[in-house]
């Protein structure tokens, strides 16, 4: 008998001794397919150097991991990357912004050549340089804010997803586990600072001195071009963006953005293309730490804009290098979540389209044709007068009545100021932006009369689905029995006098 029992709690204690991680692990990575080789080769890595007792052992303050952002973090095919469609909506949408014809002309290259990835030689610098001129003059809010609303755009080419959500959840999670693992990560993208900046937040838990990209000079609004040694910063200033280029973080200047802003090697590094080389063979190569860089693969044709044929010989390039792939198709159980779906089809040559001439230019009323030969053209006239003009369009905005008492006690669950966070925290998850209203609510109870701090919440440019998880994901926070929703047919106009 005490054979048996010794036995047991010899198997009792042995079972005690095996890492969680397998159970825990199907919950950290419930996105990636469980027999990814990459996912069990960051794993192994990861458990091993953050063991004391291993040879390989790497202390906290050196464990650095390094990402770059799109295609990495986030998609980069719909149809092209994020910073190129927000300057496009820049030059072709913005009413607070009057391109100049070279602007306008870049504009045309911009939109003419994103669908079949034909771009010119040089892209990557001309769409910094005329982004940086774009941009120029806006103070950091302006263009925060700026960001913020394009973000709440539904992404072209998919169903079910707006640009602040566009993000790859499977590598959300190893950020996630790194940063659980006490690792320091850091974004080093080619994409703005700034516009990294506004992207990330909500989505990442990244502060802002962690987010490295392409730069542009900055200065004080009255400082006009001085000498920031001889201009001294006053009350009446505000730091707006300049036109000046300072560098486009790709290639070596990763590296060297590297240096200077972080100060250490890092031990790991993920990328997706040859921007991303240099800061691999960085990490890996010298490293008095065991280190590793992981590069991914769009081969995904189904879920999401990949070119399967395009990138085998890159993925045998870099293997070659000694980086570890990552397939999209393979390795990812969802890219973008369950509820997303690739459509096929881009509105983006209808989008941004050339402004229309004011029909008195285009049409002069002495050269008109005559009456029987006029027909369609006035059908067409008809049609037009019954749409809304081009700075008018119908949307519909939804308004949320949310409430902030719990619903079993009728007491409130945060403090106004905490209930404001949280609403604002969940509205930039799902939409990018928000505009909030501060009510109260009273009414008659028992006899007593009871008050409620409630939020009303105004969105547009959604869908009603995105609007339902949303209140969904309130009604949980908030402990509240529903969330009260209104839908209202507007008109809206950019006026600009």
């Amino acid at each position: 008998m005490k054979k048996w029992i010794a036995l047991l709690l010899t198997l009792v204690l042995a079972l005690a001794a095996l890492p969680a991680f397998a159970e825990e692990g199907e919950a950290v990575f419930a996105e990636w397919n469980p027999d990814a080789p990459a996912l069990k080769t960051l794993i192994e890595y990861v458990e091993d150097v953050t063991d004391e007792s291993s040879p390989n052992f790497i202390p906290e303050g050196d464990r650095i991991a390094t990402f770059d952002m799109d295609g990495t973090l986030c998609g980069e095919l719909y149809p092209t990357y994020l910073e190129y469609y927000l300057l496009a909506r820049r030059i072709f949408c913005d009413p607070d912004y009057q391109p100049d014809e070279e602007m306008l002309e870049f504009g045309r290259v911009l939109r003419d050549h994103a669908l079949d990835k034909s771009f010119p030689d040089g892209m990557d610098v001309l769409h910094a340089t005329h982004a940086a001129r774009a941009y120029a003059g806006m103070t950091l809010t302006q263009f925060n804010d700026f960001v913020t609303r394009q973000l709440v755009l539904d992404v072209d080419g998919f169903e079910g997803m707006t640009l602040a959500n566009s993000f790859y959840l499977p590598m959300i999670e190893v950020v996630e586990y790194l940063q659980d693992n006490n690792f320091k990560v850091y974004v080093v993208s080619g994409s703005d600072r700034y516009l990294c900046r506004v992207f990330l937040e909500g989505v990442l838990d990244i502060p802002y001195e962690q987010i490295i990209g392409m730069d542009v000079d900055i200065e004080a609004t009255n400082e006009d071009g001085k000498d920031g040694l001889k201009y001294v910063y006053t009350k009446e200033d505000n730091i707006v963006r300049t036109d000046r280029l300072l560098i486009k973080n790709l290639k070596m200047n990763k590296v060297k953005a590297i240096v200077k802003e972080i100060g250490r090697q890092p031990v790991l590094s993920f990328g997706n293309s040859g921007g991303d080389v240099s800061m691999h063979n960085y990490t890996i190569f010298n490293n008095r730490y065991k280190s590793a860089a992981f590069m991914l693969i769009a081969d995904d044709e189904e879920r999401d804009y990949g070119n399967t044929e395009k990138v085998q010989p890159l993925k045998q390039q870099w293997e070659e290098n000694g980086y570890h792939v990552i397939s999209m198709k393979d390795d990812f159980r969802t890219i973008y979540g369950d509820n997303v779906k690739k459509t096929g089809t881009f509105r983006w040559l209808e989008e941004f389209a050339d402004p229309q001439q004011p029909a008195a230019e285009t049409a002069p009323a002495a050269e008109a044709a005559p009456e029987a030969e006029a027909a369609p053209e006035a059908e067409a006239a008809e049609s037009a007068s019954e749409a809304p003009a081009d700075s008018e369009k119908k949307d519909v905005q939804y308004v949320l009545f949310l409430g902030t008492n719990d619903k079993d006690t009728n007491k409130p669950v945060f403090t106004q100021a905490e209930a404001m966070e949280k609403a604002k925290d969940i509205l930039i998850k799902r939409f990018g932006g928000y505009t909030i209203q501060e009510a109260q609510g009273g009414w008659i109870d028992d006899g007593e009369v009871c008050q409620e701090y409630t939020l009303m919440i105004y969105l547009s440019n959604t869908t009603l689905d995105q609007v339902h998880a949303a209140a969904a994901e309130m009604a949980e926070t908030f402990n509240q029995s529903s969330v009260l929703i209104q839908s209202n047919e507007t008109q809206t106009e950019f006026y600009a006098p």
